[in-house]
């Protein structure tokens, strides 16, 4: 099911992205839908981690980092909001590593809520166990939720930056490559969550795994030396003659 046609959640106009005036992304522009999995892949070094390093606004932690060109969140440029973790409790964004919080496996999944001001620890309780089991870890941490979250496994504290990002309740949801410390099953649990949670919310997913992308996305692009190539409905540009050859011959497995 394709997301709704007629509101764009994020509009991206001429952006570009440099480091120390090496330019990452080079004149990118595209159009997300609301509810929808919009697919990202493209070999490494193709710029897809500086596209979304730029939703994050990460230019403001790195003074080696330029960005050009506008980025509209909900029709808003959000390189004008003042308020940036305003802004990112609305973007909630998974990196590669997971990157936990010195707390227990609870707080790290309740901060977000606490700092929206629910302290009834019955709500809290709430939330942490969906997130948890939305990023399919309940099952594994339910008896020992006041342990350290470092403490987990690689896949498990990925699955917490996950539940994490979901106690956000964003409005858009970036992931970064995200089973790349997940075991296959596991991988399959959450792709079988984002699939239900785009009812809920829109959802980037940058993935090296082209049938991954395949599997999950209502459209893909396709990323190659900082520009976008193409993008096409997922199964069209998986099925059919690509308007590039170049896209054909990464998704045919030709380079990457």
């Amino acid at each position: 099911m394709v997301g709704n046609t007629d509101q764009v959640k994020l509009e991206i106009r001429d952006l570009t992205v440099s480091y120390s005036g090496q330019a990452a992304i080079s004149g990118v522009n595209l159009s997300i839908r609301e509810h929808e999995i919009f697919g990202i892949i493209g070999p490494a070094n193709a710029g897809k981690t500086s596209f979304l390093k730029a939703i994050n606004r990460m230019d403001m932690f790195d003074p080696n980092m330029q960005v050009e060109g506008n980025i509209l969140f909900n029709g808003r440029d959000l390189r004008k909001w003042r308020n940036v973790y305003a802004l990112r409790s609305r973007i909630g964004v998974v990196f590669p590593l997971p990157v936990g919080l010195p707390m227990s496996v609870y707080d790290n999944v309740a901060l977000s809520p606490r700092l929206r001001g629910i302290k009834e620890k019955a709500e809290l309780d709430v939330i942490v166990e969906r997130c948890l089991t939305r990023a399919a870890l309940w099952d594994e941490v339910k008896d020992r939720l006041h342990t350290l979250g470092s403490l987990l496994s690689g896949g498990q504290q990925q699955r917490l930056t996950i539940a994490r990002a979901l106690s956000q309740e964003p409005e858009l949801l970036v992931l970064d490559e995200f089973s790349i410390a997940v075991d296959p099953v596991t991988t399959m649990r959450i792709e079988d969550v984002l699939k239900e949670l785009k009812s809920e919310m829109t959802i980037i997913l940058v993935t090296n795994l082209v049938q991954q992308a395949r599997r999950l996305a209502d459209r893909t692009a396709f990323f190659l030396d900082g520009e976008c190539v193409e993008i096409a409905q997922t199964e069209a540009l998986f099925t059919r003659q690509t308007r590039d050859s170049r896209t054909r011959d990464y998704v045919e497995g030709r380079f990457g």
